[in-house]
């Protein structure tokens, strides 16, 4: 499992309208390339959002579902990136006066890329997650909704 933080310049309100528009995805999230769909319901737990992952035109398409959501505080995922395999993913929100310190953990769950050892598949799963979390600042920092 990967932790990242990173303290942002924005309140929880403002971070959770960018993880609440399904649309926004691609934009913060590593690797995810185009959203095709965004259930109503999302961040509900249970809802999805329907996106692809990579680079045109090799993309994968599949799916992300809401596992918990405590809106404005706390958002649980399991991404799905099939051949590859699945993730959970925890975004929680911790307000600090007028900022915010998200923590970001993640981890394998199912899949071929279980195989991998984690002394290999940390560093890079890592690097990805921080410059996730940079995306997601650039976007509640700009109030980009």
């Amino acid at each position: 499992m990967t932790t990242i933080t990173r303290t942002i310049k924005a309140t929880p309100d403002e971070i959770w309208a960018v993880l609440a528009d399904g649309w926004l995805f691609p934009t913060w999230v590593v690797g995810a390339s185009r959203m095709r769909d965004v259930e109503e319901a999302w961040p509900a737990e249970g809802s999805r959002i329907h996106h692809s992952v990579g680079a045109w035109p090799l993309l994968i398409d599949d799916a992300t579902i809401s596992t918990g959501c405590i809106p404005g505080r706390e958002l649980q995922m399991r991404a799905r990136i099939w051949p590859a395999g699945e993730a959970e993913v925890r975004l929680t929100l911790t307000p600090q006066g007028g900022e915010t310190l998200v923590e970001m953990e993640e981890h394998l769950v199912a899949g071929p890329a279980m195989l991998v050892p984690n002394i290999v598949s940390d560093p890079p799963l890592k690097w990805r997650n921080v410059e996730t979390l940079r995306r997601l600042a650039f976007l509640a920092e700009g109030n980009a909704r």
